[in-house]
């Protein structure tokens, strides 16, 4: 079952609101080039890192080891969608 780009943004959103506890933002609000780890974004921090690197892991069965990597993915919903798309498991 393969998503386009928009819907994966959209579960994206979703996701991260959910698995963040974010409450003071809707998925809609976010933007797609917002910066996710930036205070003029949406503001989240290493911890959040981690958890939305286990979010990837369970929903999308992607393994993020690399940190460096990890920032250019974790960007903004455009990267991270992105990168879902170009390495998800077709079979999920």
């Amino acid at each position: 079952m393969n998503k386009n780009l928009e819907e994966i943004k959209k579960e994206l959103k979703e996701l991260l609101v959910e698995s963040l506890s974010l409450e003071d933002i809707e998925p809609e609000e976010i933007g797609d080039e917002e910066p996710l780890f930036d205070e003029n974004g949406v503001g989240l921090d290493s911890l959040d890192g981690v958890e939305v690197v286990v979010m990837l892991q369970r929903n999308y069965g992607l393994d993020v080891k690399d940190m460096q990597k990890g920032r250019e993915i974790f960007q903004s919903i455009n990267t991270l969608a992105h990168y879902v798309v170009k390495n998800s498991e077709t079979e999920k």
